[in-house]
């Protein structure tokens, strides 16, 4: 499949306006083009499908929309803000969470959930945790909560803070958003803002509509419409001097080429709201994704590099700081801003190589012969000569294939190329000409 984006005018599932892909074959278009839902890879979580030149009935079309309506939260955003407000009032014994619902109670509705499993006695704390609250969705492609670490969480923290920026826009990273919100209540000199931008529409419980915006960040689709648009981008205006920086964590089996285009539309709608005119400058972003889609990154976005700092998460079995060997966690920090300025930890074994002026993991050697760190998953990489680069420590080189690969490997597969173009080298998920597409 290749992705040819949003297209005008697009038919609408429950997750906003569907993406236009077309099925290829050896780089070749083939096929119909169709249409079908932009956050959801998996059928049996949104079944929505519809060939392009296909004439849709009236009778079809209601019966979408009507769908489409019963498929939306039971609650609007401002209602949800008024029930916390009614909420907050209770006294601890009368606050309840209903587990199966996912949703704050008010004693009135206990009846109807009255055969569900709930909490009681919810604290202020939890409520200004609604991450821990909340059961995590770990649909992988979709929604895939896995949650910062505190490690993590408190070093994006602070070094934006030391970057000097005042404002950060939080798409689809729910406990940094809660970090900034919990300091800034309770420390009077915290200036930071944050404007959560999120799928999971459970946050609207919590999170007034300053602070909290519904979005898809597949089609760039804002669920409160103009309203809230008008909120990202009144949030996104840069007054007294105070800086904005988009911080970014999709879902790893998202399609980069559609979060490409959305943070782009993000970043467009922050040059509009300067003054002076920020011409082709782009928002400062730190998009956080595994290294190995660094190619596929920089096919959209030329300006970036990568951090060797390694992003952890709380709920996920693998992505753990402090592993070695190939199971630490493959996450790193994606970002347009200049390498010298994100200083690592030192104390966690980063140190900085003065001729690459970048900080770097501890097992990242400089290569004299490419005059570069060259590691990309933490472990001392080798230079081999017959492909002039540093290849993984558990590779050799292969005198059949012509290139490094694991030792156990099978030739004859190297002869077969990318699916979509044919050509060898790389694989159909880094193809060039997707990226194009």
């Amino acid at each position: 499949l290749a992705l040819l984006g949003p297209a005008p005018g697009a038919p609408c599932c429950p997750h906003g306006p569907a993406l236009l892909f077309v099925k290829t074959s050896q780089g070749k278009e083939e096929g119909r083009r169709f249409y079908a839902c932009s956050a959801c890879r998996d059928r049996k979580d949104c079944n929505f499908f519809q060939w392009e030149d296909e004439k849709v009935s009236e009778t079809r079309l209601a019966a979408r929309e009507e769908y489409n309506r019963n498929h939306q939260p039971s609650f609007t955003h401002r209602q949800n803000v008024d029930r916390y407000k009614n909420f907050v009032l209770l006294p601890s014994s009368k606050r309840r969470f209903c587990q199966e619902c996912q949703q704050l109670l008010l004693p009135a509705e206990w009846g109807k959930h009255s055969d569900h499993q709930f909490l009681c006695d919810i604290t202020t704390a939890q409520l200004k945790s609604p991450s821990q609250l909340l059961y995590p969705l770990e649909n992988k492609k979709t929604n895939a909560q896995y949650l910062f670490a505190d490690r993590s969480c408190q070093f994006l923290l602070n070094l934006l803070v030391d970057l000097g920026f005042r404002r950060v826009l939080s798409v689809g990273t729910p406990r940094l958003h809660e970090m900034i919100q919990s300091k800034a209540s309770q420390e009077e000199e915290f200036s930071v803002r944050s404007l959560l931008l999120d799928i999971d529409f459970r946050y609207s419980q919590f999170y007034t509509e300053d602070e909290f915006c519904h979005y898809n960040m597949f089609n760039h689709h804002f669920f409160g419409g103009e309203a809230a648009r008008e909120t990202c981008r009144k949030f996104l205006c840069e007054e007294n001097g105070e800086r904005v920086i988009m911080i970014t964590d999709p879902p790893f089996g998202g399609l980069v080429e559609a979060l490409a285009s959305s943070f782009k539309k993000l970043m467009a709608m922050w040059r509009e709201t300067e003054k002076e005119g920020l011409d082709n400058r782009e928002m400062p972003t730190f998009w956080i994704f595994p290294y190995f889609f660094e190619s596929r990154i920089l096919d959209f976005f030329p300006s970036f590099s990568m951090m060797d700092y390694q992003v952890d998460y709380d709920n996920h079995a693998l992505y753990k700081h402090g592993k070695t060997g190939r199971r630490q966690s493959p996450v790193r920090i994606f970002t347009n801003l200049t390498p010298s300025m994100i200083v690592l930890p030192e104390e966690e074994g980063y140190r900085f190589c003065t001729v690459c002026q970048r900080y770097v993991s501890s097992g990242n050697q400089h290569c004299e012969i490419c005059n570069s760190c060259t590691s990309k998953d933490g472990r001392q990489w080798k230079h081999c000569v017959l492909c002039k680069k540093c290849v993984k420590p558990s590779w050799f080189h292969c005198n059949n294939c012509n290139c490094c690969a694991l030792q156990k490997h099978s030739c004859e597969k190297t002869d077969v190329g990318c699916f979509v173009c044919g050509k060898a080298g790389h694989k159909r998920s880094a193809c060039p000409s997707l990226s194009h597409a």
